[in-house]
């Protein structure tokens, strides 16, 4: 694979370095490490580091808790905003959405083992390089999502994450590999325990994607499982010369041929 520099903003290499003079381990992370191998300008810059929310509290002079309870101190920096997350361990997601508790831990492995793709577990340090145990960077060559390690789990953590792979695929125009749509597939039914207005707005994504029509086709019983009403359409046949599909490929072709495609946000 092609060796890759990412131009990381100064003020975000200055935190990664102050964490590493404080002795502590740090990478850029997740979707910022994504969007610049796909040549996609990061929205934000998320930074990931072996140092205790305590701990990266003591290094940095202007910092607020977001989520200390999950490890994430933002510290601002020139009016920016950068999350700098604890590396940590998931526990039981009970409301199919959030981890009930968090552990931290010292290994960055076990940190990206938690994420949800394989292409979203991928940290990079200037002086280092990638740290990709997944093979991220192959799945992006290749336009494939991958659920990181077992598929059915990252599922079983955060339903949301289903969509996501969705939302993904139709933008990117890759494909969902076979183990994790055979996961998306069985457990579509805990999409019901997700907030609707999350349901919205990734179900927008989806629909905004190059790819909708194809994708809604394949996983027609996830998007039924968001508007029940749209599945008799499937199977209906429309008895005329005009129409050579049923309602629900009809309604597919037709409905998301006019959609105006729109990359930004995610």
């Amino acid at each position: 694979m092609q060796k890759l520099n990412i131009a990381i903003p100064q003020d975000a290499v200055w935190i990664l370095n102050k964490l590493n003079e404080g002795g502590h381990e740090a990478y850029i992370v997740g979707g910022c490490v994504r969007d610049s191998i796909l040549g996609r300008i990061p929205q934000d810059w998320d930074i990931t580091t072996s140092a205790l929310p305590e701990e990266t509290k003591t290094i940095f002079d202007h910092t607020f808790d977001t989520g200390i309870k999950h490890g994430t101190i933002t510290v601002v920096l020139h009016h920016e905003n950068y999350e700098v997350t604890t590396y940590r361990i998931d526990g039981e997601y009970a409301d199919c959405r959030h981890p009930d508790e968090v552990s931290f831990t010292k290994k960055l492995n076990e940190d990206l083992l938690r994420r949800d793709f394989t292409m979203n577990a991928i940290a990079y340090h200037p002086k280092e390089g990638f740290r990709d145990p997944f093979h991220g960077q192959e799945d992006i060559a290749a336009g494939i999502i991958r659920g990181v390690g077992e598929p059915a789990r990252r599922f079983q953590e955060d339903a949301l994450r289903m969509l996501r792979a969705l939302r993904f695929a139709a933008r990117l125009s890759f494909r969902i590999d076979g183990e994790t749509a055979a996961a998306i597939h069985a457990a579509r039914t805990r999409l019901r325990a997700v907030a609707p207005e999350r349901l919205h707005k990734e179900l927008s994504g989806i629909l905004c994607g190059r790819q909708a029509a194809a994708l809604l086709e394949e996983f027609s019983d996830v998007l039924f499982e968001l508007i029940p009403e749209l599945a008799p359409c499937q199977g209906f046949r429309q008895y005329n010369p005009h129409h050579t599909r049923d309602v629900w490929t009809h309604t597919l072709a037709v409905g998301l041929a006019h959609i105006e495609e729109k990359f930004s946000p995610w």
